[in-house]
């Protein structure tokens, strides 16, 4: 049994940036980014790209990097993630997204201790939310907590939300590293269609919440900024040119 598998679920066929994994930052596509970010953290043959289609596994492959051809009927990356864990057994299996290409690996690592720590628990990241953000925006998840950090609801809405907006309130943001056991993943992907509040929100962590199951959020250094649409991608090359 392997301790630390890595996986980035990439999916061709996104409904708001088609072809996103192939879409390239600074001449490099955006799967291969990330990747990059996270070879240094486990052996080679531990680290693998999960997708359904071929363009992006001949790209993976040419890089000489491990690729998993997984079912095009997967809900979410995160059942792309629990199809590979079916064929391959690990301890911890850490799905990072593959549209953070500024994530830390630091972070990533961080997620692994977190889970090592509370075995029990999944894991996901969290940060606040910067000035270079709009934090009203539906592509980013904003998340609140109890104060053992468990996850208690994660929407495309701004919330924490009253009747006014309260000045400089501090507002907290989903960062896409997972981390889960076999179990947890197997539970997961046992369904055929995703959670009501899953489906509402478009947001896979919410099934764990649905099936009452305890998530600890990991506060992390990362100012990741997600590519969800083409603008994201001039956004993030400005910050790689600083």
């Amino acid at each position: 049994m392997r301790k630390t598998l890595i996986i980035i679920p990439a999916r061709y066929k996104s409904s708001r940036f088609p072809g996103k994994p192939l879409k390239k930052i600074h001449g490099r596509e955006l799967v291969l980014r990330v990747a990059d970010r996270c070879k240094s953290l486990v052996n080679k043959k531990d680290l693998i790209i999960a997708t359904d289609n071929t363009l992006i596994s001949k790209v993976v492959k040419k890089e000489n990097l491990n690729v998993i051809m997984t079912s095009s009927k997967c809900l979410t990356g995160t059942d792309r993630v629990a199809e590979v864990a079916r064929k391959i057994n690990s301890k911890i299996y850490v799905n990072v997204q593959g549209d953070e290409p500024l994530v830390r690996p630091s972070d990533i690592r961080k997620i692994i201790n977190y889970k090592k720590k509370y075995p029990n628990h999944v894991i996901c990241g969290y940060s606040k939310i910067t000035n270079i953000e709009n934090k009203k925006s539906k592509n980013v998840p904003k998340v609140i907590f109890n104060k053992k950090n468990e996850l208690i609801y994660i929407s495309r809405a701004l919330i924490p939300s009253g009747k006014s907006e309260p000045k400089n309130n501090i507002y907290y943001k989903q960062v896409c590293i997972y981390a889960f056991n076999k179990f947890e993943l197997k539970v997961f992907s046992q369904l055929s269609k995703k959670t009501n509040l899953e489906k509402i929100e478009d947001i896979e962590i919410l099934r764990f919440i649905e099936l009452g199951k305890k998530v600890k959020m990991v506060k992390l250094n990362s100012n990741t900024i997600a590519v969800d649409e083409k603008k994201d991608i001039y956004k993030i090359e400005r910050l790689l040119k600083r």
